[in-house]
Parts: structure tokens; C-alpha cells; sequence
């Protein structure tokens, strides 16, 4: 039996023995008073599953969240590797300045991204892993919203896998004028990292205020054993972020913020390493987001609050590439500008009914361009760049989300109609004006079975419409040459859901089953013959359906005050109806053990990562240079991570991969992190 499987099944056996032992030993009894300070209270509340405020517990969804607290403790590098302890979400990376989170197997432009509510998925969000949620800063985030199989009747097109959402850091009002500011820095050894951060905050009763600025250099990334560094891999990074909180009256709050995240020279190693490439990086890598919010208290009968939202958001995707034995250095750039306005109205009557209604319209605006340098002589020529200049993409929609709480029973339904316009003007392609459109819903019944227990049955519609991306692709992406397809309808799917939960104030454990059937996907299908530049030439075609099926579960068991324990197994399953072969890019069976002993000011922890081997693959994976001939081998990692607080200063110390071994995340560019400690000291005033 291969190893990593052997481990993978121990961990499995474990959390069923471990999860039923413990609930025999719980009283029947409902409990009354539960201890909200503990560290599973049953009064968490998450957003995302409804776009308001609702108890995690008796929300009829598979939904985690990562708290700023668990990011500083296990000193995790960005917003996209900190996915990474989160259960059931694996985490892809082409390179080290990217990653790329897999939900229920799927990623890329079929799992939406937020931030504070406003997608990060705009009309050029690729197929496939890439680098976006790593554009978010991840000292600015407050904690993060992990929502499995659901999102699209909230939030709209791609969340046909779920739903990730950023949330920034919260500012709040004080009793009498306040200030206060940190620093903070880090660094890595072998010269992986290092990082300087700094905030300051002031508020009173009406105000308050919070910026960030944040410095980072990344050196090459160094692998386990036989790996060594793996050149070229670092880039650097500068971030400033800064929101602000008004009382305009006792009933209106009004929100203001900015983010900024520019990533310099951040390079594409697989290319260099597998694809004859002498240069080829994101150049610059940019963020900028700019938003006002304004929520109001309603005193209308059973309408309570409303909330209007009004964005700007760009981003920038430079790109460098040269060939080896070439003199052409191919210099491309890709501008979007989103403007997004949202309104909702929150509605309630009494304890048993609540409801969000509201409308929501975006514009993106792409701006593309490339230029070829002849290295030799000097003389550039301009061409089309990777997407026709000009194109745009809108969407108009209007969704409502109900639930009802009849005492024993909780019934959760909604739906959503999107509308979109999608207009391409090109020499190369002609005129293209596009409007899609969709209507998904859900539906979920929770019964609870005890005061710390319930079960729930869930069916979610999800839509991925055509974007620009889709629509106007023209060059070279990753191992293969694209031209457009100006035919594609939206992909659909249908994902049913069996959940568990469980939660007292000493142990917190779910299950889950799902199933999650797609039709009407757009894959990119080889145009047999064709060849440009060297690359096989593919097309995106409405012309497959698939499904993907799950088991998840996850435990964790406070001991005492000092002693917690945690784990987590998944196991992902994807079938490609129409080619009859596995479906593209599945995780293999996954998982996590913890143990944290937190005495007074000290914390411990001892994680073990491991992941079984992945040799399941579709035609397209074993094409893929990132994937090993025969698959991915199975691994497991060690990692401790301790920390110290005193009044002011707080050191944390984290050491990865005790045992330096090679391994590998299934798809991804590069090799993991080999025997290395990250260190960090923070100061607060």
C-alpha cells in the first residue's frame, strides 16, 4: 500500500473514532447557557452565506472562516497560501507570487472572489489556477469567508465551485479620542522573505480611522531535499490600505476605503525552467480598489436597514517574455477598470422571518496592448494585445435571499436574474456584441436535533457567464496557443448537499456530501493541424458535461483552556461525462492534524500536512509540464509554529517542513517550501 495513502486513511480513522467517542460522551441534554468567550462559540457569525449577519451554526451551508489570529500564529506569506489551513480548500501555485484555491475541485474564473462584499472576478478572471486573491494584502484582512457550493444566488456568475470573500481589518469608535499604531517585521531564511509593516489607527464616538502600508522582498523559493532554490522565483512588493468610519447620525454610518498592492518582477518559473523561456514575469502585478458604503438604520415596519455600495477597482497585469535564441522581448499589458453599484435592503418579521433583496450593476473596461522589441536593433513594433482593446463587459441583476426559522426547522430559499452585455470591437476579430443571461436559485431545510446539533439538505444553482477572457483570448496561454470563440453560452450547474453539524462549547465537527452536476461547460477544445509559433492552437467550445462528488469533514476539541486539538480530511472525485475520463485538475485526498497548547502568554502548535498521490488525470493534465509523468506524488509535512506575548511585543517563530522533504501541490509550477523558519516581531503602542 502506498504510504500516503496508508496516512491519509490513519487520519480518516482517527477523526471517525475520535468525533464518535466524543459525541457518546456528550449529555443529550440541550444546553442553555453556553460560554460565548470560548473558543467555539455558538454565536459565530458569517456573512457571506447571506450577505447579512447569521449564526454560523444554523446557517444551511458549508462555510469556514480564517481569522487575522490564526494568519499571524501560523505566519503564513499571503492571502492565498494563508487559504491553505482552512478545510477542504487546496491551494494551487503556478508560482511563487500566485495561488490559486481549489473549492470542490474547481478553481480559477468557477470560484468567485471578494473583497469587503466587491467581486475580485472581473471580465478577464482565466480558466484554470492563476494569481488574483494574491493581490490582496494580507496584513489589511480581518479574517476571511470560505463558502463551499454556493454563491452564485448571492453574488452572481463563477461561483459554481463557492465562494471566497476578504474581509479588510475592522475599525472601531471609542468613548474618547484614541490612537494608536504597530510595526511589524518579518523575515525567512535563505532569504525568502523579508517583510516590514506598519498601521495607525485614531478614533472617537464619531470617527475612526485605520491605514496600512506594507514592504515586502521575496527572495527565490527554496524546495525540500533534492529541489534546492528555485531560480528565478522572488519579487517585491508594496501595499498601502486605509479605511475610515463616519457617524453620520445615530442611524447612518458611512464607509470609506482604499487598497493598493503593487507586485514588481514577479516571475513565471515553470516557464523558464520547462519552457525554453529566458524572461518571463508579471511586471508590474497591481491592485487598486477605492470604495464608499452607506448603511442605514430604516424604522419602516419590516424593513431594518439598507446598504448602498459604490467601487472603482483596477487591476494591472504587465508581462515580460523572451525566448531563449530569440531577440524578440514581448512586452504585453492588460488594464481592467471595474465600476460596480450595489443597494440591499435587509427586511425581518419578528424571529421567524428575514430576507435581502437588492439590485447590483458592474462595468469592466479592458485596456490591452503589446509590443515587440526587437533586442538587436532597438525597433518595437505594436500588435494586438492578449484581448481587444476597448472590450467591455456589464451586468445588471437582481437577487432576494429568505429565511425562515420555525422553531425546530429552518427553511432558506433564493434567486437571483443576471442580465449582461458583452461588447468586442477588434480588427483582428470583427465586432462582437453578446448578452447572456441567467437565473439561478437554492433551497436548504435544517432540522436541528438538539440544541448543539443539526442536519440540513441543500440545492444550489450555479452560472459562470462568458467573459472577455473567454471571448477574446488571442496568444499564448501557458502551454498552448488560443483564438477566440464568439458562440459561447453561460455554464451551468446543480449541486445537491447532504451536512452535519455539531458544536458545543469543547468540540465543533461537520460533515458533508455533495454532488455537483455541470453541463454547458466551456473547455478549450485542440484544432487538429493548427499550429502557431510552435504552441498547438485550442478554441473554447460550450461542449462538455462533468460532475464532481465529495466527502468533507473537520474536528476540533478544546481539551482545556490550554490544550486544542484539530483535524480535517477531504476527498474530491471528477468525472468528465462527455470525454469519459477523469474531470481536469482534482485534488487528491487531503487533509490536516494540529495540536496547540496555549499556557498564558505562550502559544504551541504542531501541524501535519499531507496530501495522497494524484495519478487520476485527465488528458489535458498529463499535458500539462506542471504535472510529473504518472501523476503527483503523495507527501507529508511537519511544521511547528510558537509564539510569545508580552505588553507590547509579540514574537512568532515558525518552522516549515522539519524534515526537508520534496513535495509538491498537485498542478502546481513550483516545489513547496523545504526546511526553513519564518520569524517575526511586532510592536503595538
Amino acid at each position: 500500500m502506498d504510504n500516503n495513502i496508508f496516512y491519509i486513511r490513519y487520519i480518516t480513522i482517527f477523526l471517525f473514532l475520535f468525533s464518535s467517542a466524543t459525541l457518546l460522551a456528550q449529555d443529550n441534554e440541550p444546553i442553555i447557557n453556553q460560554d460565548s468567550s470560548g473558543t467555539h462559540s455558538l454565536q459565530e457569525v458569517v456573512i457571506t452565506a447571506n450577505r447579512y449577519g447569521s449564526f454560523r451554526m444554523n446557517t444551511a451551508e458549508a462555510i469556514e472562516t480564517l481569522k487575522s489570529k490564526t494568519i499571524e500564529q501560523y505566519q503564513l506569506r499571503t492571502s492565498s497560501e494563508a487559504l491553505s489551513v482552512i478545510p477542504a480548500v487546496f491551494v494551487q501555485k503556478t508560482n511563487h507570487g500566485g495561488g490559486s484555491p481549489f473549492v470542490r475541485g474547481l478553481t480559477g474564473n468557477q470560484t468567485l472572489l471578494l473583497i469587503d462584499g466587491i467581486r475580485l472576478s472581473n471580465a478577464t478572471v482565466r480558466y484554470g489556477p492563476n494569481q488574483y486573491f494574491s493581490t490582496i494584502d494580507i496584513f489589511s484582512i480581518d479574517n476571511i469567508e470560505i463558502l463551499r457550493g454556493s454563491g452564485s444566488v448571492q453574488y452572481g456568475s463563477d461561483a459554481i465551485g463557492g465562494t471566497i470573500q476578504a474581509f479588510s481589518r475592522e475599525v472601531i469608535f471609542t468613548e474618547k479620542p484614541t490612537w494608536g499604531s504597530s510595526l511589524l517585521t518579518r523575515i525567512a531564511t535563505q532569504g525568502m522573505e523579508q517583510t516590514m509593516h506598519s498601521d495607525l489607527k485614531l478614533s472617537n464616538k464619531k470617527a475612526a480611522f485605520r491605514g496600512g502600508l506594507t514592504w515586502r522582498n521575496f527572495g527565490d523559493l527554496v524546495g525540500g531535499d533534492t529541489t534546492g532554490r528555485q531560480s528565478p522565483n522572488g519579487y517585491r512588493e508594496l501595499d498601502i490600505d486605509f479605511k475610515g468610519k463616519i457617524l453620520l447620525s445615530p442611524s447612518s454610518l458611512l464607509t470609506l476605503a482604499f487598497q493598493n498592492v503593487h507586485q514588481s518582477d514577479v516571475p513565471v518559473y515553470h516557464k523558464i525552467a520547462l519552457e525554453d523561456y529566458a524572461i518571463n514575469k508579471m511586471d508590474p502585478q497591481n491592485r487598486k480598489l477605492a470604495y464608499v458604503r452607506l448603511n442605514q438604520q430604516l424604522h419602516a415596519g419590516i424593513l431594518k436597514s439598507a446598504t448602498f455600495t459604490a467601487s472603482l477597482q483596477q487591476t494591472e497585469e504587465g508581462r515580460e517574455s523572451r525566448k531563449n535564441e530569440s531577440a524578440i522581448l514581448r512586452t504585453e499589458n492588460d488594464k481592467v477598470r471595474s465600476f460596480a453599484f450595489s443597494t440591499e435592503v435587509f427586511a425581518s418579521k419578528g424571529n421567524y422571518w428575514s430576507a435581502n433583496s437588492g439590485l447590483e450593476v458592474y462595468n469592466d473596461l479592458v485596456k490591452s496592448s503589446r509590443t515587440d522589441t526587437d533586442q538587436t536593433n532597438g525597433k518595437s513594433i505594436a500588435k494586438r494585445g492578449l484581448y481587444p482593446n476597448g472590450a467591455s463587459m456589464s451586468s445588471i441583476a437582481a437577487f432576494t435571499i429568505h429565511t425562515f426559522d420555525l422553531s425546530k426547522w429552518m427553511l432558506t430559499s433564493g434567486a437571483r436574474f443576471n442580465s449582461f452585455i458583452i461588447e468586442v470591437a477588434d480588427k483582428t476579430l470583427g465586432n462582437t456584441r453578446l448578452t447572456p443571461s441567467a437565473i439561478v436559485g437554492n433551497v436548504a431545510v435544517l432540522r436541528k436535533l438538539t440544541a448543539s446539533s443539526n442536519v440540513f439538505v441543500s440545492a444550489n444553482t450555479g452560472f459562470r457567464a462568458p467573459n472577455i477572457d473567454d471571448l477574446g483570448t488571442l496568444g499564448i496561454v501557458d502551454f498552448r496557443y488560443e483564438t477566440p470563440n464568439f458562440d459561447l453560452k453561460p455554464e451551468h450547474s446543480m449541486q445537491l448537499q447532504l451536512g452535519y453539524k455539531y458544536q458545543d462549547s469543547k468540540l465543533r465537527g461537520e460533515f458533508y456530501i455533495y454532488r455537483n452536476a455541470l453541463h454547458n461547460l466551456m473547455v478549450r477544445s485542440r484544432l487538429q493541424g493548427d499550429s502557431i509559433e510552435g504552441y498547438p492552437v485550442y478554441q473554447k467550445e460550450n461542449m462538455e458535461r462533468a460532475f464532481i462528488q465529495g466527502i468533507e469533514t473537520n474536528w476540533d476539541y478544546n481539551v482545556t483552556q490550554s490544550w486544542h486539538f484539530s483535524g480535517n480530511i477531504t476527498y474530491t472525485y471528477g468525472q468528465n461525462i462527455t470525454k469519459n475520463e477523469p474531470a481536469r485538475r482534482i485534488p487528491p485526498v487531503f487533509g490536516r492534524l494540529a495540536i496547540e497548547f496555549k499556557p498564558k502568554n505562550w502559544l504551541c502548535s504542531i501541524e501535519w500536512l499531507a496530501a495522497g498521490k494524484q495519478d487520476r488525470l485527465a488528458k489535458g493534465d498529463r499535458e500539462d509540464n506542471r504535472i510529473p509523468t504518472g501523476g503527483t506524488p503523495g507527501w507529508n509535512i511537519f511544521n511547528i509554529s510558537s509564539g510569545y506575548t508580552m505588553r507590547h511585543l509579540k514574537f512568532d517563530v515558525r518552522l516549515q517542513n522539519l524534515l526537508n522533504k520534496d513535495y509538491r501541490y498537485h498542478g502546481s509550477g513550483v516545489n513547496g517550501y523545504g526546511r526553513s523558519a519564518v520569524m517575526s516581531v511586532s510592536l503595538t503602542f
